[in-house]
């Protein structure tokens, strides 16, 4: 192990780091149900509650949400909140949930909860990762305000990357999650076990 490697996970998760990252994808809260709610949630992708105009005009296919006139802020679902108003543009809330759980933005943001790292020694620590996934995940993090890239004006050039106090919050998050999934990865194991032995 190099000096300056710094494990992002407990040792139960060194395997995980070399897979497909279980975080890609998060779990929707499934809608009121109704005549193509599913479908609906699949195909657009950003909504609001109040209908679209593309929606207006397939009313007589679709059956509308019936949100009431009077519908409290809080009776807006989270699924209401990551769609867009016009189903085609994608939304902040998205963009922003796909950056902080994508399969490198994991590892990145718990990495960074240790300490700072300069790019090399964050791409040991991660592994795995390509010079341009990890820019790209990188730049992705600080324009979101996540992480603060320190440009230090020395020769040979030297950068340094944090978390900023935002970018702290969402981290332990992530870390949160990344432990939930160390301590109940038996339970999910058994679940694919008899769930492939159901379909078998």
């Amino acid at each position: 192990m190099r000096t300056n490697d710094v494990e992002p996970f407990s040792a139960a998760s060194e395997g995980c780091a070399r897979k497909s990252h279980p975080f890609t994808a998060m779990n929707e809260p499934t809608r009121s149900a109704r005549p193509g709610a599913v479908s609906d949630v699949l195909a657009d992708q950003c909504g609001s509650p109040s209908l679209s105009s593309a929606q207006s005009a397939n009313s007589a296919l679709v059956p509308p949400v019936e949100y009431g006139m009077n519908m409290a802020v809080s009776d807006v679902t989270l699924v209401d909140q990551v769609r867009s108003a016009d189903g085609v543009t994608m939304c902040p809330h998205r963009i922003v949930m796909e950056h902080v759980t994508s399969r490198w933005g994991t590892l990145v943001l718990i990495a960074l909860l240790e300490r700072s790292y300069r790019f090399s020694e964050l791409r040991r620590a991660i592994d795995k990762v390509s010079e341009k996934m990890l820019t790209q995940t990188l730049q992705n993090l600080e324009r979101d305000g996540l992480v603060h890239r320190d440009a230090k004006l020395v020769i040979p050039p030297r950068v340094d990357y944090s978390l900023t106090d935002l970018g702290r919050e969402a981290a332990e998050q992530v870390r949160g999650l990344a432990q939930w999934v160390d301590r109940r990865m038996a339970a999910v194991e058994a679940a694919r076990e008899a769930y492939d032995s159901a379909k078998g």
